[in-house]
C-alpha cells in the first residue's frame, strides 16, 4: 500500500501500533512497532487515531472518528461492519452478530471474523461475548486479560 505510515504508542494495556494510508487507518496491531513517517498525509491519519485512542483511554471518547479501511473478505466485512454498531459501555454476542448480518447459524464463522478484525479498540471487537453474554477469547494484546481492561475501562465489568 503506498504512503503506509506507521506509528508505536504506549497505552494502559500496553503498546500499539497503528497503520495508516493516506486515508484510513488500515491496521492496529498489539505490539511495539517502529515509527515510519511515509507521506504527511497517512502521519495525519495516524496521528488522529493516536489522540482517539489516548483520549479513550483516558475516559474522554467513547467513540473513534478517524477512518478505517477494513481489508477483507465480504464476509468479514460484514461482520466488522456490525461490530461498529455495537456502541461503548454495550456488548453483543456471536449469535446476535450472525443474525444482525442475516446469517442465524453462522456464529462460528463470525468469532472467526471477530478474531480477524485488523482494527482491534475502533473496531470494538472486544464488546463481543460468547453465548449468554460469557467472556471468552481475544486475540488481542494478552488475551482475555486484555479484553477485561477494555471491558473494566467501558464500565462493563
Amino acid at each position: 500500500m503506498p504512503n503506509l505510515t506507521s506509528l508505536a504508542i504506549d497505552t494502559p494495556i500496553g503498546p500499539l501500533t497503528i497503520f495508516a494510508s493516506d486515508k484510513a487507518v488500515t491496521r492496529l496491531d498489539f505490539a511495539a512497532g517502529k515509527s515510519i513517517s511515509a507521506s504527511p498525509q497517512s502521519m495525519a491519519v495516524a496521528d488522529q487515531a493516536a489522540s482517539e485512542l489516548g483520549q479513550y483511554f483516558a475516559g474522554q471518547r467513547k467513540s473513534f472518528d478517524v477512518a478505517v479501511a477494513l481489508l477483507g473478505t465480504d464476509f468479514q466485512k460484514s461482520v466488522w461492519r456490525e461490530i461498529e454498531r455495537v456502541r461503548f459501555g454495550e456488548t453483543k454476542t456471536y449469535a446476535e452478530l450472525a443474525g444482525a448480518i442475516g446469517n442465524p447459524k453462522a456464529a462460528r464463522a463470525v468469532g472467526g471474523a471477530v478474531g480477524a478484525n485488523p482494527v482491534p479498540i475502533i473496531v470494538p471487537c472486544h464488546r463481543i461475548m460468547g453465548a449468554a453474554g460469557k467472556l471468552t477469547g481475544y486475540s488481542g494484546g494478552a488475551g482475555i486479560p486484555t479484553k477485561i481492561q477494555l471491558l473494566k475501562l467501558e464500565g462493563l465489568l
